[in-house]
């Protein structure tokens, strides 16, 4: 056997490719966030993370160059050493102060946060603890922990009798992490926090919450789960992205100070890798500026996602309801969701594709996102052409 043989033998993508329905690695020419350019068409984006519309906002960009021209294009060193600029140190600031916590500490990618909070925590015979459909970022930093030798269980998706029932298997005396994406990326269904507190609490564990679909979209003010709950104070630690509300790149966690100061001078995924770029950082933070003093784009943001699911759900479709950005349609058979996406894309609009493995079996879906800068013609327009296609290849009457 060639460590190779498994490439050469994977053909699924080309045959979808060879069907005209691949939906994936589609270029983007130019972006207005809303709409963009592909195949030299313009295109309504339904797939976007870009909930507040602020890729394209004239000050972030500005910020963005700003930055550029004072600080160059690149750090050229992790933070622990040469590469700490002041922009770091205020983002920092700014965004322990917004969520309510002591401290922060940056990472160069959402990605990168989990891989460099959890196995820095969670250390040999201590326990940490999933939810089944926590995102990738989390399971990797799981598997890393479970590397070195700490212990790893899941629960069942959301369900906070499963995680009673694992608690109670594993030594009341041990060191416990309890990690949970905020708003659950395919889903868009929001953690059961309440719950999850009542139980770290009964058994001897913390809390790490993951907002990267939760900051600027639910809460007061967009500040994520703790405060959509009121529990911000007893909730011990949240992570995030740039990559989504704050128009960038990067990551972050807050925390107690105490807990920040281990992290950042134990981390390896933060001592050795390449801090955030300053372009990136000045974009998040003109960004979070805009967040802070534009709350009215939560609300719109809402505001868009529900009249989307109304829509939906009026024509027959099946969808999963929630408060955030993300509007799963399901289609539940991999070929037909290819398909539909192909109608779509050709009618002008982009969504995304989730199907099996990524999705069970009769989950395969659309998953469609919105942004407060949608227009209302943008979304009457993609709700008009689903319901055609819809009809068309009956998953609706």
């Amino acid at each position: 056997m060639d460590l190779f043989d498994k490439c050469t033998s994977f053909t699924r993508a080309d045959e979808v490719k060879a069907a005209g329905l691949y939906p994936y690695f589609r270029a983007i020419e130019e972006s207005e966030g809303p709409v963009v350019m592909i195949e030299g068409r313009k295109i309504i984006m339904a797939g976007s993370n870009n909930y507040l519309g602020l890729t394209a906002d004239p000050r972030v960009k500005q910020a963005s160059l700003d930055a550029i021209e004072r600080y160059g294009t690149g750090c050229s060193g992790s933070r622990y050493l040469t590469g700490t600029l002041t922009l770091h140190n205020e983002m920092e600031e700014r965004l322990a102060h917004f969520l309510g916590k002591e401290s922060c500490l940056l990472f160069s990618t959402g990605y990168q946060t989990a891989q460099g909070i959890i196995p820095t925590l969670v250390q040999r015979g201590e326990y940490v603890i999933s939810d089944k459909d926590n995102h990738a970022c989390i399971v990797a930093g799981n598997l890393m922990a479970k590397g070195a030798f700490a212990n790893f269980e899941r629960y069942r998706h959301n369900d906070m009798e499963d995680l009673e029932r694992q608690l109670l298997r594993l030594p009341i005396e041990k060191a416990k992490l309890i990690v949970s994406d905020g708003v659950f990326s395919t889903t868009g269904d929001i953690v059961d926090l309440p719950r999850m507190l009542e139980l770290a609490k009964q058994f001897n564990a913390r809390i790490l919450i993951d907002d990267a679909h939760a900051t600027g979209v639910i809460g007061p003010g967009g500040k994520g789960t703790g405060h959509y709950y009121g529990l911000d104070k007893e909730l011990d630690m949240t992570m995030g992205t740039f990559s989504k509300t704050f128009a960038s790149l990067g990551g972050f966690v807050v925390a107690d100070r105490p807990v920040i100061n281990y992290i950042k001078h134990h981390s390896p995924a933060l001592i050795f890798s390449a801090s955030p770029t300053p372009a990136s950082v000045a974009a998040a933070l003109a960004a979070l500026d805009i967040l802070e003093n534009e709350t009215w784009r939560v609300d719109k943001l809402r505001e868009n996602a529900d009249y989307m699911r109304k829509g939906f759900s009026a024509m027959g479709f099946k969808i999963i309801m929630g408060e955030t950005g993300v509007v799963p349609v399901i289609i539940g058979d991999d070929m037909k969701s290819f398909m539909f996406w192909k109608e779509l894309f050709e009618a002008g609009i982009f969504v995304n594709v989730f199907i099996s493995p990524g999705v069970p079996p009769g989950l395969q879906m659309l998953r469609t996102s919105y942004m407060a800068t949608h227009e209302k013609e943008q979304l009457d327009r993609i709700l008009e052409i689903s319901g055609e296609i819809g009809r068309k290849l009956g998953v609706i009457d």
